[in-house]
């Protein structure tokens, strides 16, 4: 995970909140990312199932950025 999402997750207090991940990725996908942010925001509800995508695929990505944007209800 990025130094600055460390920094944001300490500024604030997400907690009551839900987080929903999503990432672009060279090949590493969330690599304990949600696991972390769980840690880091226990307060909060953490989607486990965020969407991750290959930078090599986000050109053609819409639709499944759509679909699961769908499954959770947006």
């Amino acid at each position: 995970m990025p130094q600055v999402l460390y920094s944001f997750f300490d500024e604030y207090d997400l907690s009551g909140k839900t987080i929903i991940p999503f990432n672009v990725h060279n090949g590493s996908r969330f690599s304990g990312t949600i696991e972390t942010i769980q840690e880091l925001e226990p307060g909060a509800t953490v989607i486990t199932d965020g969407f991750t995508v290959n930078e090599k695929d986000v050109p053609d990505a819409a639709e499944d950025v759509a679909n699961w944007l769908t499954t959770l209800n947006y």
